[in-house]
């Protein structure tokens, strides 16, 4: 429950503290660039951020970063709208349906959607946390390795069916990616598949490989076009029509809190993040959804999906670092690094002393959600006008943003090479219609399969009767199962090709 006296503390702090919120401006606009930019990932943005906060007062510095925080999780989903390559890994889901509107002319409304599917859920994931931060943060705690290492297969199996017709083309290729995530050392000291390269102890670098998978078939594409949307009426820049994506996502409050609840509990486990958040929330509202076969081709339902889990889930990432002290990603662990800085540790006892902090934190970033809304509608008019530019001019703008991004990551030239190698691999996947996201996600989720699943092995002692000790692992292996069975069987009802099972056949 809420402490009364401790938030009415909050309240006074943050009334009283007038020079704090004039760094919400200026750090959402940061975010907003470094999240529309390929391969500037968030983390990027609140490290270079970092030193101008360093002599700010501890309550002025957090809310600067956060607003970086909250604008760049919004900034990915500009150009996986516009240009079908996300800006962060958190943007994944959202080129799905978006890319598909801004080709139909409609990017205005796509990006309305997204943006305030992104405020309202940014806002309710906060209004949980304010009451729940404590059992959270006490629930996170009862996940270990096995609850992990299931939760993890179950968005494999999940999201194998997303872009593919058929479920086992989405299994092979998320497999694939599995193989590409593991590649390095592991926990156990075991390397695999480096073939002698240094560089590779530590894996492909992910933000490269995903630029390359998912940019690769898209910049050919955009090279046979003269234009994104090829009528002149399509390309038309609206403040209206985006205000009237932003209404129409009051169409979804079911998929609103649906993507909120998975971002919020993704989001709280460490070491998973949006990037999982909200392809899990895609695939589960396609998986519900009536109208499940229009999905990826431009339904509005997929982008506030997508973009509810990533704004949720910066909520829950906030409950494990201020109650636990444990960083969910890397963002989490550079806003630890701010508390760091002021002398304070982000924790139990800083929850338990400090409340009146916890809450002026919580209730800063609700109001970032709000600010969000008009800042981003003004930053969106602008960065919409790329549907205006021919393709020959873009090109190798974005070819050189992706290698200066790729770059940026490790600071060597191996970003590069990833990026051209992986953009090889993305191509051929696209030739052979098997899905780039399911690889995507592989990449993404091999070394947490791994290392979950090692580490379960050795605190099992190789006994499979261990899980019988887990009942939340055992109530998540349910529910997966209950999940991949109904998908399963709905693409059995409803294949893709023809009537669905059941229905009467007409001789032409």
């Amino acid at each position: 429950m809420i402490d009364i006296p401790a938030f009415e503390q909050a309240v006074g702090l943050l009334s009283s503290s007038w020079s704090a919120w004039i760094w919400v401006v200026p750090g959402l606009l940061i975010g907003l660039v470094f999240g529309a930019l390929p391969g500037m990932s968030v983390t990027m943005a609140l490290a270079l951020t970092l030193p101008l906060s360093m002599k700010m007062d501890f309550l002025t510095a957090i809310i600067f970063l956060t607003s970086v925080y909250t604008g760049a999780g919004f900034g990915g989903s500009v150009p996986a709208i516009l240009l079908n390559i996300p800006g962060t890994p958190g943007s994944v889901a959202t080129t799905f349906d978006g890319y598909a509107m801004a080709q139909k002319g409609q990017h205005n409304e796509a990006l309305g959607y997204a943006l305030f599917a992104s405020t309202i859920a940014g806002i309710l994931g906060y209004l949980v946390l304010l009451p729940l931060v404590g059992p959270m943060a006490d629930a996170v705690l009862q996940l270990g390795s096995l609850e992990m290492f299931v939760v993890a297969v179950w968005g494999m199996l999940l999201l194998g069916s997303l872009g593919a017709d058929k479920m086992s083309r989405g299994i092979m290729a998320g497999a694939f990616g599995v193989l590409l995530g593991t590649v390095g050392m592991n926990t156990a000291g075991y390397t695999r598949g480096t073939l002698g390269i240094p560089e590779l102890l530590d894996g492909f670098s992910q933000i490269p490989a995903m630029i390359g998978l998912l940019a690769a078939g898209q910049l050919l594409t955009l090279a046979r076009q003269d234009y994104i949307a090829e009528s002149t009426e399509a390309r038309e820049i609206s403040i209206k029509r985006i205000l009237d994506g932003c209404w129409g996502t009051l169409k979804y409050p079911a998929v609103i809190i649906r993507g909120s609840i998975i971002g919020i509990l993704i989001g709280a486990a460490p070491g998973v993040g949006s990037s999982i958040a909200n392809l899990m929330a895609y695939a589960e509202t396609k998986r519900t959804a009536k109208d499940s076969a229009t999905f990826g081709t431009g339904n509005p339902k997929g982008i506030v999906a997508a973009e509810s889990a990533v704004a949720s889930g910066e909520g829950g990432s906030m409950a494990t670092m201020l109650a636990l002290g444990i960083p969910g990603g890397g963002s989490t662990a550079i806003l630890l690094a701010a508390f760091g800085m002021h002398n304070i540790v982000a924790g139990p006892s800083f929850m338990r002393d400090r409340q009146d902090l916890v809450y002026a934190i919580i209730l800063s970033n609700i109001a970032q959600a709000i600010v969000l809304l008009v800042v981003g509608i003004a930053f969106i008019y602008v960065a919409a006008r790329v549907v205006k530019v021919r393709t020959r001019y873009m090109l190798p703008l974005i070819l050189t943003l992706s290698v200066m991004g790729a770059i940026a990551v490790d600071n060597a030239a191996s970003g590069p090479i990833t990026l051209a190698v992986f953009a090889i691999v993305g191509y051929l996947l696209q030739k052979f219609e098997y899905p780039v996201s399911a690889v995507v996600v592989g990449l993404l989720l091999g070394r947490l399969l791994e290392t979950e699943a090692l580490r379960s092995w050795q605190l099992s002692n190789g006994h499979a009767g261990f899980i019988l000790e887990r009942p939340i692992a055992i109530c998540i292996f349910a529910l997966m199962m209950i999940s991949v069975g109904f998908a399963a069987w709905s693409k059995w009802r409803n294949p893709p090709d023809g009537p669905a099972a059941g229905e009467p056949t007409h001789a032409s």
